[in-house]
C-alpha cells in the first residue's frame, strides 16, 4: 500500500468491503464522490495516464493541468479549449512555426513547486530529450501526441516562452490540452527515480494525490489552492475503483459501495431508475467502429471496406442496447461543426454481397482485435458478437480475438503494418480536427508517429490537411476540415457502427454534475447530499 497520509480513505456513508479505515470523528463532515470506472486496473496517475482516455479523464485531468483545457461546463453544445497553463497565445505573424505563449503566474504544483517557463521547458525535454535527466520512456510514449509538433521551446522570461515547431501547426493550442505537466522539483527531489515519484506524485490539478491501495482504489483530496477558484472541488475526496465488470458497478451502486457509475449495462438501467439512480446520457464525439487495416488485404480495397459497412445493421445494435446509443456513419456527431455532408452507407446486406463478390472476397477473412472492457467501449462481447453475426450474414468470415484493453492499446500503438489483425474494435474520442481528422486520416500520422492505426494514405486529405494546418482563419480551416472529414467517410476508411450516448447512473444525493459533450468530464461541481 502507498499513503501519503495515515488515512487511507475516509468515505461519506457506508465504507468499501475492500479494508477501508474506519471513518475518523474528526473527519466526520467530510465528503468522498466515490467513483466505479470501467477500467480494469487503476490508470497510471504520474502525468501520463494509460487506459485509454479513461486514464486521462480521472488521473489526468484530476491531478494535472495543461497549457489550455477543455471546457466541460455545458451540455448543450460541443466543447472546445480555453487558456489554462497558459493565458493565451498567438502566432507570429512573420513566422508561422513560431508561436508566443504567455503562461499564467501564481500557480503551484501541490509540492509548492513553481510554475512557470522553466518548469514547461523541463516537462518538454521529460518527453522529448532523451539525454535529459528527467527523460521517460514510457512518458514519451503516452504522450507523445500533445507534443508531435513541438519543435523546441525558447524561454523569454519566467511566464513568456516561444513554441518553435517543425512545419505550420495551427491545431497547436488543442494538441497541447493533453500535455499534462509534472512537478520538476519532486521529481528532481527523488533523484530522477519514477517509481519513487509514484509514491507522492505532484501536478497543478484541482486535487492532490491522497492514497492508493494497487488494484484495487486510489484516493485523491481536494486543492483548497487550486488556481480555478470555480474548479475547487465541492467534495473533500475522490475515490476512484476500477470495476471492469458492468454488472459489478450496478451491484455497487445499488448496494451504496459506490456514487457514481460508468456505463452501466443498458439491462440493469430499468432497475437502477426503479431504485432512484439517476441516468444521464448526452450526446459526445466517441465512436464505436472497427478501425480497418488498410496495409494488407481484404481491407486494402474500398469495395471490402465498404461491404463491411452496408453489412452493419446499426439500429439493431441500439436496439440491443436498449437506446443508449446512436447509429453512426461516421466518426464524428452531427453537431460538431466539420460534419458536412458525406456519402451514407445504409444497411444493405444484398449490396454488400455484391461488394464482396465483385472484390472476389467471398467469403471474406478477416481477423479482428477486441477488448473485454475497458475505456469507452461500452459492451464490447455481446455487441462484437452481434457485429460478427451480421458481417457474416453479408459473406464474410469474422475471427474475434478478445483481449485485456491495455493488450489492445499496445496494439493500437503498433500500428497495422505487419500486425496479425484486420481490425481492431478500439474506440477513440474525436473532439477536435486534430484527433478526430488530422491525426486519424493523414499520411504523416501513421503509427507510431500518431493515430493513424490503418496506416491510411489519401493524396488528397494530405493536401487538404496541409493546408488547413497552415491556415489560421477559422473559417477556411473548418471548409477544409469538412472536406476531409468526407473524403474519409467516402474512402470507408472505418466501419462505422454506433456513437455511445455516454450513460451515467449517479445515486440520488449526488447533485451538481454536468455531463458535457465531450469524453472527459468535470467532476469538481459534485455535491455529496447526505
Amino acid at each position: 500500500m502507498l499513503r501519503r497520509r495515515e488515512a487511507l480513505a475516509i468515505v461519506s456513508g457506508a465504507c468499501l468491503s475492500l479494508g477501508a479505515a474506519a471513518l475518523p470523528e474528526t473527519a466526520a463532515a467530510q465528503t468522498t464522490l466515490r467513483v466505479a470506472m470501467t477500467a480494469a486496473d487503476i490508470p497510471d496517475y504520474t502525468g501520463a495516464p494509460d487506459q485509454g482516455y479513461e486514464g486521462y479523464r480521472f488521473l489526468g485531468y484530476t491531478l494535472y493541468d495543461a497549457l489550455s483545457l477543455w471546457d466541460l461546463t455545458s451540455s448543450e453544445e460541443p466543447s472546445d479549449i480555453y487558456p489554462a497553463l497558459a493565458t493565451g497565445w498567438e502566432i507570429d505573424p512573420e513566422d508561422n512555426t513560431k508561436w508566443t505563449f504567455t503562461l499564467r503566474e501564481g500557480v503551484k504544483f501541490h509540492d509548492g513547486c513553481d510554475w512557470n517557463a522553466d518548469a514547461l521547458i523541463w516537462n518538454v525535454a521529460r518527453v522529448l530529450d532523451d539525454s535529459s535527466p528527467q527523460y521517460n520512456a514510457r512518458h514519451a510514449g503516452m504522450q507523445r501526441s500533445g507534443v508531435v509538433n513541438i519543435e523546441s521551446v525558447e524561454k523569454v522570461d519566467d511566464y513568456t516562452v516561444y513554441i518553435h515547431t517543425p512545419g505550420p501547426a495551427s491545431m497547436l493550442p488543442y494538441e497541447v490540452s493533453t500535455f499534462f505537466q509534472i512537478s520538476p522539483c519532486k521529481v528532481e527531489e527523488l533523484g530522477y527515480d519514477y517509481e519513487k515519484y509514484r509514491d507522492d506524485v505532484a501536478g497543478t490539478g484541482p486535487y492532490k494525490f491522497e492514497s492508493v491501495v494497487p488494484h484495487e482504489r486510489i484516493t485523491l483530496a481536494k486543492n483548497e489552492d487550486y488556481w480555478n477558484p470555480d474548479r475547487i472541488p465541492q467534495h473533500d475526496f475522490l475515490e476512484l475503483i476500477p470495476m471492469p465488470e458492468a454488472s459489478t458497478r450496478a451491484a455497487a451502486l445499488l448496494s451504496g459501495q459506490v456514487d457514481f457509475v460508468e456505463a452501466p449495462s443498458p439491462d440493469t438501467i430499468p432497475r437502477l431508475k426503479g431504485s432512484g439512480m439517476q441516468i444521464i446520457t448526452v450526446p459526445y464525439p466517441h465512436n464505436w467502429d472497427y478501425m480497418l487495416n488498410e496495409s494488407m488485404p481484404p481491407f486494402d480495397d474500398i469495395k471490402v471496406r465498404q461491404a463491411a459497412n452496408h453489412a452493419v445493421n446499426r439500429d439493431e445494435i441500439v436496439e440491443m442496447l436498449q437506446g443508449v446509443a446512436s447509429p453512426a456513419y461516421q466518426s464524428l456527431i452531427e453537431s460538431q461543426p466539420w460534419y458536412g455532408d458525406p456519402v451514407v452507407y445504409n444497411y444493405d446486406t444484398e449490396k454488400a454481397k455484391a461488394l464482396l463478390e465483385e472484390a472476389g472476397c467471398m467469403p471474406c477473412e478477416i481477423k479482428v482485435g477486441i477488448s473485454t472492457s475497458g475505456s469507452g467501449q461500452m459492451q464490447p462481447l455481446p455487441m462484437n458478437e452481434l457485429v460478427k453475426e451480421q458481417l457474416e450474414a453479408a459473406g464474410f468470415k469474422v475471427e474475434l480475438v478478445p483481449m485485456d484493453w491495455n493488450a489492445l492499446i499496445g496494439v493500437f500503438y503498433g500500428g497495422g503494418k505487419d500486425s496479425e489483425f484486420n481490425a481492431i474494435n478500439f474506440s477513440m474520442a474525436p473532439l477536435d480536427p486534430v484527433q478526430g481528422i488530422m491525426k486519424r486520416w493523414m499520411t504523416k500520422y501513421q503509427v507510431p508517429n500518431c493515430c493513424n492505426w490503418g496506416m491510411h494514405s489519401n493524396e488528397e486529405i494530405d493536401a487538404l490537411g496541409a493546408e488547413a494546418v497552415a491556415t489560421f482563419d477559422e473559417e477556411k480551416q473548418k471548409e477544409l476540415f469538412t472536406r476531409m472529414n468526407e473524403i474519409s467517410v467516402e474512402e470507408a476508411m472505418e466501419l462505422y457502427i454506433v456513437h455511445d450516448l455516454n450513460p451515467r447512473a449517479l445515486a440520488p444525493h449526488v447533485k451538481g454534475f454536468v455531463q458535457a459533450q465531450n469524453w472527459f468530464q468535470d467532476l469538481t461541481p459534485i455535491t455529496i447530499e447526505k
